[in-house]
């Protein structure tokens, strides 16, 4: 027990070892952004929703219709944002609460549009226009040592002086993922003299009266997941033509939010965002967007990869060793549960604010159940032939699909203790009469002889253990419970005697000499498996009763069989039996041991009943 207890112990280590291998593997892939691309699509599926936005913000495009009726927006000139800002706010008591405008105006120009716009822009002191930078490699002096930095500011275009002086401004750096989609919006820009320029957002929606803008979490160069409200087109556009002309009450926009900027194909300012990957979006609605999540401050911030690469190495362990513990069908329900799981988890967890990767599991599990399942499908044909290898000598065919249906568990080194009956038979006579005859002679013979203890053996369900010279041994009630099985063994023996018979009958035509057959059955526990070592095993039983069934056959005369007791009293009233009490002494067994010949079978063995 103590050699099979560390065999089951060294395959589980093997195992786990194994599944620490793979799902480190897979780790180290989903580590290395292998996913990525497949991860964020399916990441701004589940994570991006419409939601109704609070109808505080209005767009006001530089639209189609627009550059119909001013023309080309190169040839507008800054007299036409001048009169847009006059226009929207009338007076101290009609206007709008912040007008943020998503165009650059760097450099002077005409002095006179210029001084028109600077003034129109600081008039009532509620507008921000728009500063960009530009980012590349520069070295940054750390501590007395220099580093190179990636992400640091090597250009600012911002507004002109006397624009700077009149208006806040915001950056309208619209910074795309590697896939060229946008899903993160940069707070803030650090500038190389100490400044910090919040983002057009940021500084639209502190100036937004309803209460201070709390800042959303940010990675170390400030960038944070957006979760857009809405697709391209859902937030209100107003042209600005509707603007100047009044078509558009100022009222209206009293007290709002207000955006200008590009909302035309031809002036190239728009984005393919997360929520939407087929409509590009343009830059005044991703501000839209940017503007109402800082007002709702519902933030999301996206788990560190390495805590997520650390939980998705045990998930995949864990879900390596359920797959190779159990069986198909069961692994197959974990596998959905915990991929589906794991996906209603990433939604759930959204919900209160953290972001995961949503494919990383999913993925690695699925690639870890297919592995499985291949493997195991392979063992499984392996198992299938190693059993049909095994017991094809040994059982019938009919017990051998019944052992594979029922599974193979049994069939490691070691046995288990079970209830079986055991026969013996010898050829009595067989070795003078070999003298006598040509050896090829008696080999035809034993071979007959064989041959028919075989099919007795096999045609009863028996389990034909080993043959030993001219004799043999087989039992009943495993490798598989078996029904009536200690019937079985008796009808085996009497096929072997009226079988004999016959078979004597014409050897001694042919030879002049006949042979009989010596049969003792015992029913008992025995210990039955495979027994020996890894290298060499047999599918055998050993115990008492065992050598009980041996001591009955070498003492029963040639055509009779010898039973004990326990035998007897298992088929009482279904088998002619007559005692010999206590005349019969067996090796190893003490006086008073009954021994019993079976003359006969009374009955058919009936159906269902079993010892």
């Amino acid at each position: 027990m103590d050699s099979e207890n560390r065999l089951i112990r060294n395959n589980r280590l093997k195992k786990a070892a194994v599944g620490a291998v793979l799902a480190g593997l897979l780790t180290l892939l989903a580590g290395l952004g292998v996913l990525r691309r497949p991860d964020q699509i399916l990441s701004d599926l589940l994570y991006q929703r419409r939601s109704a936005a609070d109808g505080e913000i209005v767009l006001v495009g530089i639209d189609q219709k627009a550059l119909e009726e001013y023309g080309p927006y190169q040839q507008w000139g800054r007299k036409l944002m001048a009169r847009t800002l006059d226009a929207l706010n009338v007076s101290e008591d009609c206007r709008p609460a912040v007008i943020g405008v998503d165009v650059l105006y760097g450099g002077e120009s005409d002095p006179e549009e210029d001084r028109m716009l600077s003034e129109a822009a600081g008039r009532y002191g509620n507008v921000f226009v728009a500063c960009a930078a530009e980012f590349g490699s520069t070295l940054v002096e750390q501590e007395g040592e220099y580093a190179l930095n990636t992400f640091s500011v090597t250009a600012f275009d911002e507004p002109y002086e006397a624009l700077q002086k009149a208006a806040g401004q915001g950056h309208i750096n619209a910074m795309m993922d590697s896939d060229g989609i946008l899903r993160h919006h940069l707070l803030y820009l650090d500038m190389p003299d100490g400044r910090r320029i919040p983002s057009l957002a940021l500084a639209v929606a502190r100036k937004y009266p309803e209460g201070a803008v709390t800042e959303p979490p940010v990675s170390s160069q400030g960038f944070w997941y957006l979760p857009f409200c809405g697709q391209p087109g859902d937030i209100e556009e107003i042209s600005i033509a509707d603007v100047l002309s009044g078509a558009v009450s100022p009222e209206y926009f009293n007290g709002k939010i207000v955006l200008i900027g590009p909302y035309a194909a031809g002036l190239q300012d728009s984005y393919m965002t997360a929520i939407d990957h087929a409509r590009p979006m343009y830059g005044v609605e991703y501000q839209a967007n940017a503007i109402q999540a800082l007002l709702w401050g519902e933030y999301k911030q996206e788990v560190s990869d390495g805590i997520q690469l650390v939980i998705l190495f045990f998930l995949l362990w864990a879900g390596f060793m359920a797959f190779r513990k159990f069986r198909v069908r069961v692994s197959a329900l974990l596998w959905l549960g915990m991929s589906g799981g794991f996906v209603l988890f990433c939604a759930v967890l959204y919900g209160s604010g953290r972001i995961l990767h949503v494919l990383w599991v999913p993925v690695g599990l699925t690639i870890l159940y297919a592995g499985c399942l291949a493997v195991n499908y392979v063992q499984a044909a392996l198992e299938r032939q190693r059993v049909t290898n095994t017991f094809r000598r040994y059982v019938a065919p009919e017990i051998v699909e019944e052992i594979l249906k029922e599974g193979t568990q049994f069939l490691s080194l070691g046995g288990r203790l079970t209830s079986i009956a055991v026969l013996f038979v010898d050829v009595r006579g067989f070795t003078p009469m070999s003298e006598l005859l040509k050896p090829e002679q008696v080999v035809e013979i034993l071979n007959r002889y064989l041959t028919l203890i075989s099919d007795c053996i096999l045609k009863n369900g028996g389990t034909l253990d080993k043959f030993v010279g001219d004799a043999a041994m087989a039992f009943w009630g495993a490798p598989l419970p078996q029904k009536d099985y200690v019937m079985h063994a008796a009808r085996a023996a009497m096929d072997m005697v009226e079988g004999s018979r016959a078979l004597s009958e014409e050897l001694v035509r042919q030879y002049g000499r006949t042979v009989s057959f010596g049969i003792g059955i015992h029913l008992g526990e025995a210990v039955v498996g495979n027994i020996g070592s890894p290298r060499r095993m047999d599918y055998t039983a050993i115990g008492d009763t065992v050598n009980t069934a041996a001591r009955l056959e070498a003492n029963a005369p040639g055509g009779t069989v010898y039973i004990s007791r326990s035998v007897a009293d298992a088929l009482e009233g279904r088998i002619a039996v007559t005692s010999l009490g206590g005349t019969v002494r067996l090796k190893g067994k003490k006086e008073g041991f009954e021994v019993l010949t079976l003359d006969g079978i009374l009955t058919e063995p009936e159906a269902g009943s079993q010892v």
